[in-house]
Formats: structure tokens, sequence, C-alpha cells
């Protein structure tokens, strides 16, 4: 796994992002994700390149195409050191807020 600040970069795309809720959601190919995105073959492939290469994305083979899925286990660990990072209190205080009802 990358540096944080390593990773934060490659996530700073948002491109990426949007190839992260797709795979989501399903395993998916080059084409399938172009077509998602609006954008070419080309740049979905170098995009896969970077979070492949950072241990966010992995892909097998099946017959003639390569589907991509997310690194789940990757992604948990990049939630966790932002969990790290955010020291401002804001998630205990909206699972407080969660529980709370307004008279």
């Amino acid at each position: 796994m990358k540096e944080s600040a390593d990773l934060f970069k490659i996530l700073s795309v948002d491109k990426r992002i949007e190839i992260i809720e797709l795979l989501k959601k399903a395993p998916m190919n080059v084409n399938s994700l172009a077509d998602n995105l609006g954008v070419t073959q080309s740049a979905v492939s170098q995009h896969l390149r970077v979070l492949k290469a950072a241990g966010l994305v992995k892909d097998e083979r099946q017959g003639y195409w390569i589907h991509y899925s997310l690194n789940k286990d990757a992604l948990e660990e990049c939630r966790q050191r932002l969990n790290r990072i955010c020291t401002c209190g804001c998630l205990g205080r909206h699972e407080g807020k969660k529980g709370k009802k307004k008279s």
C-alpha cells in the first residue's frame, strides 16, 4: 500500500473516484467503464493502471476480457487511514446525532 500522501494524490482525480464508485457495484471491463464514464478506453486503462499499482483495484481475465474489481481490503485500509487523519471529531458528532430525536 502506498504512503498516505501518495494514496490521496492518486484518489484526487475525479475519474478515478468514479471508477471506484462503479466498481463498488460490480466488476467491469474497460469498455463498460469507458461507456459509463463517457471517456476513451485508453483513458480508463491509464486510470486503472494507476489504481492497480496502488493496490486499490484487482484484475481477472475471463476469456477474452479482463474484469476489474475493487480490492476491498485496501479500500478499508484507506478509510481507516482517513479516520486516523481526521481528528476534528466529526465522526462522533454525526454518529451521536443519528440516535437523537428532536423534541
